[in-house]
C-alpha cells in the first residue's frame, strides 16, 4: 500500500510542478519599463483552469503525503 502511495506522490508532485510552471507571471518586464501594474485582471479560460488545477493537485499532494505518514 505504501508503495502505491509513494508512486502517487511522485506523479502528483510532477503534475503540480508542471501546472505551477505553466501559469503566467502577473508582473513581467513590462512593469520594469513603466508599465502599469495597477490593472486588475480576472482569471479567464485556461488561466482559471490552471489555477483550479493547482489547488486540486496541492490538496491531493497534501492528502497523499498525510496518508503516507499515517500508514508508515
Amino acid at each position: 500500500m505504501t508503495f502505491w502511495l509513494k508512486i502517487a506522490q511522485i506523479v502528483i508532485s510532477i503534475l503540480l510542478i508542471i501546472v505551477i510552471l505553466l501559469q503566467s507571471r502577473g508582473s513581467g518586464l513590462g512593469s520594469a519599463f513603466g508599465g502599469s501594474s495597477a490593472v486588475y485582471l480576472t482569471k479567464r479560460g485556461a488561466e482559471k483552469k490552471l489555477f483550479y488545477a493547482t489547488i486540486v493537485f496541492a490538496a491531493l499532494f497534501f492528502l497523499v503525503s498525510l496518508a503516507s505518514v499515517i500508514l508508515k
